[in-house]
């Protein structure tokens, strides 16, 4: 039997820098008791080839959408960011 409407979901936290997106990660990882950091990644703004203009994002993977995403966003704006959903 398959478990209608539960879908994966992909929680995109955007921050400003890597130090801070490094921290987030570990406090993510705790959050969610996650066995490793979820990934840092570096993300260009679209046409800007300044390394300042560049936003730091973690990726948070979500089989069957279990994460609290609220929880999430909350985390994301204590760093001065933002959740997106994916």
């Amino acid at each position: 039997m398959q478990n209608v409407g539960v879908t994966d979901a992909r929680h995109i936290l955007v921050l400003p820098d890597r130090d801070t997106a490094e921290e987030a990660a570990e406090e993510v990882a705790e959050l969610l008791d996650l066995e490793e950091w979820p990934p840092v990644v570096r993300e260009a703004l679209a046409g800007d080839d300044d390394a300042e203009d560049a936003q730091w994002v973690i990726v948070v993977e979500d089989p069957g959408g279990r994460h609290d995403a609220d929880r999430l966003r909350a985390l994301a704006e204590e760093y001065d960011g933002w959740l997106e959903r994916d």
